[in-house]
């Protein structure tokens, strides 16, 4: 009986004390959630991206404003559509009629507690009669019965108070990329990663239903995407020896993360990595006073054809000189005799090429659109031009496999040329 007292009481001081924050907290709560999530859409955007968004944003004020009253509904109510709609919140007086409805139960509460209670002073009788029983079997059923219906108008109440709590959103966008990538995968039979990426779409679709409280199946007890079960679960076998492909495969999706690269070309332009965020970017460490890095600009112009030939390919290259005795005006010159299509940047000090672990000039990597490196050494295997047969130019066919959506087959290569001259 204390137990019920207490709790009554705490449950009046906190509405008294903090009754406007129920009908406000889930719709804040929602609004932080859109807004956080705008904004980290707006950072992964490049600048390009940003200023579309931007310019964007302003056609549609100023289409808004231009727009007649039936118009502008719509378009509330379109948005309302795309953001979902927002918790209802109630006004001042429907949260003190709901606080009033809670002071009255607690009171109905109260009361049936104290009468179901046995008068002090009155000692239990050694043997009642059957009339006693059945009167006090009946006062207690009656107290019962209100103290619940008591609780369950509270408990209503304070539900209407605090609001009704928004859905929670099922990564459908999400799991439907990770049905294309697996059929991607099995149709080049690359069936290791298409196990891996059932595995992970079958965790998403199970996500809701872990929250709920139901049991996690164990490992080895997943099924593929759509897979009725069929009677008990059988023990899980013993994985096959993984291929080669299957491993690069794999290794596409989780690879190493490629370094801050915060740099200013000898032109004077600031490049900052992450405003390339959804593009694919290559870099070339340069050094044009080396002989390997000569043939490719002087023989066969290597890296300025490849340049040329993803440009319309959402592909992104950049020259890094690391070299700690060369100039601005020896690297301008460079460009501008060569009509280079891309800039040199300035790494003098060597903390970028160091962080990248560059080794050579020229050594080449290729990083996704989630910044990942996915190719790292040299640019082909012929040094200067050596090999006459069966020259492959790793670039190229890292760029090939990515704009194509397929995974990188060659990943890592031993680069050559000349050391990296770093300062000491």
């Amino acid at each position: 009986m204390k137990r019920y007292l207490i709790s009554t009481v705490v449950i009046l001081a906190v509405l008294v004390t903090a009754w406007t924050a129920f009908g406000q907290r889930e719709g804040r709560t929602r609004q932080r959630q859109q807004f956080e999530g705008m904004r980290q859409r707006f950072e992964n955007m490049s600048e390009e991206e940003r200023e579309k968004f931007r310019a964007e944003m302003r056609e549609r004020r100023e289409r808004f404003q231009d727009m007649s009253e039936e118009e502008k509904e719509e378009f509330r109510a379109e948005m309302r559509r795309r953001m979902g709609p927002m918790p209802p919140r109630l006004g001042r007086e429907e949260q003190l009629k709901a606080i009033e409805v809670i002071q009255e139960q607690a009171a109905k509460l109260k009361a049936s507690m104290e009468a179901a209670r046995r008068p002090e002073g009155r000692r239990r009788p050694q043997k009642p009669s059957e009339e006693e029983i059945a009167k006090l079997r009946e006062r207690f059923a009656k107290a019962s019965k209100q103290r619940q219906n008591a609780i369950k108008a509270i408990e209503e109440q304070l539900a209407k108070l605090k609001g009704p709590t928004p859905p929670r959103a099922e990564p459908q966008e999400s799991v439907r990329e990770l049905l294309a990538i697996r059929q991607l995968a099995l149709k080049e039979k690359a069936e290791g990663t298409a196990k891996r990426l059932a595995r992970l779409i079958a965790r998403y679709q199970r996500g809701p239903q872990r929250e709920s409280g139901r049991r996690p199946r164990g490992p080895g007890r997943e099924r593929e995407p759509g897979q009725r079960p069929q009677g008990p679960e059988r023990p899980p076998r013993e994985r096959p020896a993984r291929s080669r492909r299957d491993v690069e495969g794999a290794a596409a999706v989780s690879s190493k993360k490629a370094p801050a690269l915060r740099l200013t070309s000898f032109c004077g332009k600031t490049v900052n990595l992450s405003d390339y965020r959804g593009k694919i970017v290559v870099l070339e460490w340069l050094n044009f006073e080396c002989p390997f890095v000569k043939y490719h600009y002087e023989k066969t112009n290597t890296m300025i054809d490849l340049a040329n030939k993803y440009k319309d390919e959402n592909v992104v290259w950049l020259a890094v000189n690391s070299t700690s005795h060369t100039t601005p005006e020896a690297n301008n010159d460079f460009a501008k005799k060569h009509k280079l299509p891309y800039l040199i940047l300035d790494d003098r000090s060597g903390k970028v090429g160091r962080a990248y672990d560059a080794k050579t000039t020229p050594h080449m990597y290729v990083i996704n659109t989630r910044g990942n490196v996915l190719y790292a050494g040299a640019i082909d295997n012929s040094p200067m031009g050596k090999k006459k047969e069966g020259v492959i130019n790793y670039v190229d066919r890292a760029l090939a496999e990515l704009t194509a959506g397929k995974p990188v087959s060659t990943r890592n290569t031993k680069p050559y040329g000349c050391s990296v001259k770093y300062p000491r």
